[in-house]
């Protein structure tokens, strides 16, 4: 239906929403993407060989996805055929396909863009399969989810990833210009509250066209917003972050490498981003207990206490007060010597463990509660070592079968270089003891 208004020119009234009529006609018009729609760029390339083959693009909403797909299909002379993976099932692929099947027989190609594409289950992307191969559809999926993790291998295989970036200040800049001249105003912004926007626009171009409608309808005459007021008359748009999606894992990713990294005013920076877009901050109290024993260990063996103390303060304090004592952990993780000597000789015995089967210990430190087990020899000849010299007796601890191991290797920073010298020291008394 709306199709036929659109023929007969009657929508030609209706309102349309700012995003929707700055719309890019060519390529050359798309802002933020030069890597792909430049000169040199990957689909500039493509075209020019004229051939495009089938593509997933993969970027942040808002980076120009939807609109690129059309221009390719008007540059190659393809019929756009659009879906949503939200609202599509296998009865609307089958129909596609089938539709697909007839232009091509007639000499006519598809161009089927998929957005959301990683909606659909992997049934539902196998069926795109043979019509790839076929050549019945020239496939451009859209994905705002690591295509990596969200879809098959045999689709991927078959399709070129083509990755959006979201949109810097100057291509919101840009964007904002062109807004203005559609228009024929200025926003009613001074130079505080137009940076404040683009912030707000999180590089989403359609969110930046948004916002400005925004800002337009809520302008008195002679009005000029400063950053403070706009905060006031359009709520910031949340972060793009969703906690069970790749955003989430990036961010965690980025707040334990920079604390590995011994870069707290990073650290303290990927916290904030994370505490902003909503993350529970018991997770990240949690995540921080591991950090505290994975990559700082035995180094400084309060870390594990203060990251402890953290999650016990928050749970007593709350959002906001208790968002500090996380923050004051993250500086003392990023500050402390760092080891992952006890993560690795711990990982190492476990490799060892399981190799090893069921093993006996050595039956001088077995105990023998029954007659049968001392005539056995359980126990016989233990080293009791508090009553030996220096508190250690030296005996062999290891499965005959096994022999003597080494797993842990303290490094030469912080506490851990006080137990190296100790370890060091009983080596040589147990050399001594055995007469080695």
């Amino acid at each position: 239906m709306a199709d036929l208004f659109q023929s007969a020119g009657l929508d030609r009234g209706a309102p349309r929403p700012l995003a929707d009529r700055l719309r890019p006609q060519r390529l050359s018009e798309v802002v933020g993407q030069d890597h792909l729609v430049g000169p040199e760029g990957a689909l500039t390339r493509l075209l020019r060989s004229g051939s495009i083959g089938s593509l997933i693009f993969w970027g942040p909403p808002g980076t120009g996805k939807t609109t690129v797909a059309r221009l390719l299909a008007h540059e190659t002379d393809l019929v756009f055929e659009p879906m949503s993976a939200i609202f599509s099932g296998v009865g609307d692929l089958k129909k596609t396909f089938d539709v697909a099947r007839g232009r091509r027989a007639v000499g006519q190609s598809t161009l089927l863009f998929v957005d959301e594409i990683h909606r659909f289950n992997r049934a539902q992307l196998d069926a795109f399969l043979p019509v790839m191969e076929d050549g019945t559809i020239t496939l451009v999926g859209a994905t705002t989810e690591n295509p990596s993790f969200e879809l098959n291998a045999a689709l991927l295989s078959r399709a070129r990833v083509m990755t959006f970036r979201a949109l810097d200040e100057n291509a919101i800049q840009g964007l904002l210009a062109r807004a203005e001249d559609i228009e024929g105003k200025p926003l009613p912004l001074d130079e505080g509250a137009r940076l404040a926007l683009i912030h707000m626009a999180d590089g989403d171009g359609r969110a930046s066209l948004t916002l400005a409608e925004e800002i337009w309808r809520a302008a008195g005459a002679g009005e000029i917003f400063t950053a403070a007021a706009l905060q006031e008359v359009v709520q910031r748009r949340a972060p793009i972050y969703d906690k069970a999606q790749e955003g989430h894992y990036n961010l965690i990713s980025a707040l334990h490498k920079t604390i590995r990294g011994s870069d707290p005013d990073a650290a303290l920076y990927y916290l904030a981003r994370m505490l902003d877009a909503g993350e529970d901050p018991l997770f990240l109290a949690r995540r921080l207990v591991r950090m505290a024993v994975e990559d700082i260990g035995l180094a400084d063996p309060q870390a594990l206490v203060v990251a402890n103390a953290a999650k016990d303060a928050y749970d007593f304090l709350g959002s906001p007060e208790g968002e500090l004592a996380l923050a004051q952990t993250v500086i003392y993780l990023a500050t402390a010597p760092k080891s992952n000597a006890a993560y690795k000789a711990f990982s190492a015995a476990k490799a060892v463990a399981k190799q090893g089967g069921s093993l006996m210990p050595p039956k001088v430190i077995l105990n023998a509660p029954t007659r049968f087990m001392k005539g056995e020899g359980y126990g016989a000849g233990y080293a009791y070592d508090h009553d030996e010299p220096d508190a250690f007796s030296g005996q062999d601890y290891w499965p005959e079968a096994l022999g003597r191991q080494h797993f842990y290797a303290p490094v030469e920073r912080g506490f851990e270089r006080e137990i190296r010298k100790r370890l060091d020291w009983w080596e040589k008394l147990r050399s001594e003891r055995r007469g080695e």
